[in-house]
């Protein structure tokens, strides 16, 4: 009887020590697995920006009036602008969480673009009178009337959707590891599974 006991506890105490490796292994599986996803974060976190480049030429008029409209004095000019133009995302600033019972992890925060316009503004053929000269609200309305034409431009051409598609791409690395490991990735409260997923779930 005490013989049988004893094989019993010994049995017992086996399983026991199994079921421990076993739930060691499963942690630091766990714990390898997050630390790799925040490897990853940490990778993708960096500024990633598309540059362009547009050119523009206006004319610009302003007349002073005077006597009944009898007498004006009117300056002019052509105005030639060369801008460079860059639509950048700040990947630094990605936000998440990490739920690893769950093998889920969740994007809380993308950075929005940010758009920097720098013009290079020259005027030619300036005509003045010494009664209506250049001053400087002249070049603010004309600083402005440039950047108004360029935000145009910009929404119209390809330049943004680029930005976008180099956010996706720095973002999808994160998507590669997530489904090579069994885990999820979640978005603004949807399942992302590909790469399209993403780029359907981002603003811009």
């Amino acid at each position: 009887m005490k013989r049988i006991l004893i094989g019993v506890a010994i049995i017992v105490g086996v399983i026991l020590l199994f079921k421990f490796c076993d739930f060691k292994k499963d942690k630091s599986n766990i714990e390898y697995n997050s630390n790799l996803i925040q490897q990853q974060i940490l990778n993708v976190g960096k500024l990633v920006v598309t540059e362009g480049h547009f050119s523009e030429v206006l004319t610009y008029k302003d007349q002073d009036k005077y006597l009944m409209d009898l007498v004006s004095f009117e300056k002019k000019a052509l105005i030639v602008v060369n801008a460079d133009v860059t639509v950048s995302y700040d990947l630094r600033q990605v936000k998440y969480d990490i739920d690893e019972k769950n093998k889920t992890i969740t994007i809380t925060n993308i950075p929005e673009e940010e758009i920097k316009i720098s013009p290079d503004i020259k005027f030619y053929d300036v005509s003045q009178s010494r009664f209506n000269q250049f001053t400087g609200d002249d070049y603010n309305k004309v600083n402005k009337t440039v950047k108004a034409n360029l935000a145009k431009k910009i929404e119209k051409s390809t330049l943004k959707s680029n930005a976008k598609n180099r956010l996706v791409s720095e973002l999808s690395k994160i998507l590669i590891l997530t489904n090579s490991m069994e885990w999820t990735l979640k978005f603004e409260g949807n399942v992302i599974e590909k790469e399209t997923d993403l780029s359907s779930n981002i603003k811009g």
